[in-house]
C-alpha cells in the first residue's frame, strides 16, 4: 500500500535509555499529548458519566466500540445524527475498535472459557481444540471473507469483512479507525494462532485497500499487531503490519500466562515498528502497567479496568495496597476525608469517604458517577506527571514514588 498522506503523529521527546517518549497526535477533532491514557466508552459514553466533565477532568480520547454501535443504534443513525462527536456531545477525538476482539470474546473465548490472560494452556485441554469446564458454544463463523456472529441482543447473523469495517467507522465518524483483526484465545496452540494471523494481516491489506480512496480525509487507520505469545510470530506480524503504510499501530491479542506476558510482546515488537508512527496497546492499563508499558514506547493505551473498578466501589489512590480504596470495607463508614486530598475531582472536593460509602452501599446511580470521574482523574493526572517527568528524564524517579520498579 502506498501512503499518500504522513500520519499526523510528531515525536517531542524521546527518552533517554527507553523506548518512552512523548509526543503529539493531531486528529480532526484535537491534539492527543502522549501517552495517554484512553478510557472505554463502549457505547459512545463512558458508563455513569456524560461527556462534558470528562473534558474537565482531562480525558483527551475515548475509544467507542464497533459492535456494539452496529448493533444498537446502528452506524447509519449516527452517521445521520453528525458522527460520533454530535451524537454523544463528546467533542475530543475519538478512536474506534474494529470488533476484533468480539470475534474472540463470542468465539474462542466463549468455547475456551478464557479472557485475554488464561489459567490453562492447550496442553492441559487438549490443543487448540480443547474445551475446559465452563466453555460454551461460540457465537461466531470465521472465514477468509470476514466474520458472521450472532447478536448478543436478538440473535441475529451480522457479517464484518473488513471492508465493510472500514464504511461502518467511517460513518462512525471515529478519528482513529482499526481495522478487523482475529484476536486469538491463550489457549490456542501455534498452529491456529500462525493462520489467525496470517488470516489478520490478509485483512489488513483488504482494509487498507479499502481506505485508499479516502486517505487525506481527515480519519486515520491503525493496522494491528498480532499472533499470540509466540516471540517469531509477533516479530512477524511486527514487520508485515509496518510495511502496510498504516497511520499508526495497535498492538493486540492474548497475552498467555501472565500480563508479564505483555512486556515481553512489547519488547520485540516496538522496536520492530516505524519511529514516526502511533503505537496503541490493546486492553491492558492498570496503574501496575502503565510504567512498564510507556517504558516500552506505548503512546496511547485503552483500559475498562478503572472504570469498571469505580462502579463496584474501588476507587484509585496512590499509596494505597495496589493504589486502590475499597469502600465497601467497615473502615470507611465515619470517615470524614475525602478519597484523596490532593484530587481536583468532584468527588475529593466535595465529599468524604463516609459519604460515597454511604451512596454505594444505598446502591444510589450517584456513586458511580463520582467514583468513576475520580478514577479517571486519577489517570490522567497520572499520564500528565508521566509526560512531565519524561520530558524531564526522570521517568525512573516518579515509578519509584508509585513503588514501581521499571525493568
Amino acid at each position: 500500500m502506498d501512503k499518500t498522506n504522513a500520519p499526523a503523529f510528531r515525536v517531542d521527546r524521546a527518552a533517554a535509555g527507553s523506548m518512552a517518549r512523548t509526543g503529539s497526535l493531531t486528529t480532526p477533532h484535537g491534539v492527543i499529548r502522549t501517552p495517554a491514557f484512553v478510557p472505554v466508552a463502549t457505547r459512545a459514553t463512558v458508563k455513569s458519566v456524560e461527556p462534558a466533565p470528562l473534558a474537565a477532568i482531562g480525558v483527551q480520547v475515548l475509544i467507542c466500540n464497533t459492535y456494539h454501535l452496529h448493533l444498537v443504534p446502528g452506524e447509519d443513525v449516527v452517521h445521520e445524527l453528525g458522527g460520533l462527536a454530535v451524537f454523544s456531545g463528546w467533542d475530543g477525538p475519538t478512536m474506534t475498535d474494529s470488533g476484533g476482539f468480539q470475534v474472540f470474546s463470542l468465539g474462542a473465548g466463549k468455547v475456551h472459557g478464557v479472557g485475554k490472560v488464561a489459567s490453562v494452556f492447550p496442553d492441559e485441554v487438549g490443543g487448540s481444540g480443547g474445551t475446559p469446564r465452563g466453555g460454551s458454544p461460540s457465537l461466531v463463523r470465521l472465514t477468509e471473507e470476514g466474520v458472521r456472529f450472532r447478536s448478543i441482543l436478538d440473535g441475529s447473523w451480522h457479517t464484518f469483512s473488513p471492508e465493510g469495517v472500514v464504511e461502518l467507522q467511517r460513518k462512525l465518524g471515529a478519528d482513529i479507525a482499526l481495522v478487523l483483526d482475529e484476536c486469538t484465545s491463550p489457549l490456542h496452540d501455534r498452529e491456529y494462532t500462525r493462520a489467525a494471523m496470517e488470516r489478520t494481516h490478509r485483512w489488513a491489506e483488504r482494509a487498507a485497500c479499502a481506505f485508499r480512496p479516502r486517505q487525506g480525509e481527515g480519519q486515520l487507520q491503525y493496522g494491528i499487531v498480532q499472533g499470540g505469545a509466540f516471540h517469531d510470530l509477533r516479530e512477524e506480524s511486527a514487520r508485515v503490519i509496518a510495511s502496510m503504510g498504516f497511520d499508526g499501530v495497535a498492538i493486540g491479542g492474548s497475552l498467555g500466562r501472565s500480563k508479564e506476558d505483555m512486556r515481553h510482546v512489547l519488547d520485540w515488537v516496538v522496536p520492530l515498528l516505524p519511529a514516526d508512527l502511533p503505537r496503541h496497546l490493546l486492553g491492558i492499563g492498570e496503574i501496575e502497567d502503565i510504567f512498564a508499558t510507556v517504558s516500552r514506547g506505548v503512546d496511547t493505551l485503552d483500559c475498562a479496568a478503572a472504570t469498571r473498578m469505580a462502579r463496584n466501589g474501588s476507587v484509585l489512590l496512590k499509596g494505597a495496597p495496589r493504589h486502590r480504596l475499597h469502600l465497601r470495607n467497615a473502615a470507611y463508614r465515619s470517615d470524614p476525608r475525602p478519597i484523596d486530598p490532593t484530587c481536583d475531582c468532584p468527588a475529593c472536593r466535595n465529599h468524604s469517604r463516609a459519604y460515597l460509602r454511604h451512596l454505594l452501599r444505598a446502591g444510589e446511580l450517584s456513586f458511580a458517577r463520582l467514583a468513576t470521574l475520580h478514577n479517571l482523574r486519577a489517570m490522567t493526572r497520572l499520564m500528565a506527571s508521566i509526560r512531565e517527568a519524561l520530558d524531564a528524564d526522570a521517568l525512573d524517579d516518579l515509578a519509584a514514588s508509585w513503588g514501581v520498579a521499571i525493568d
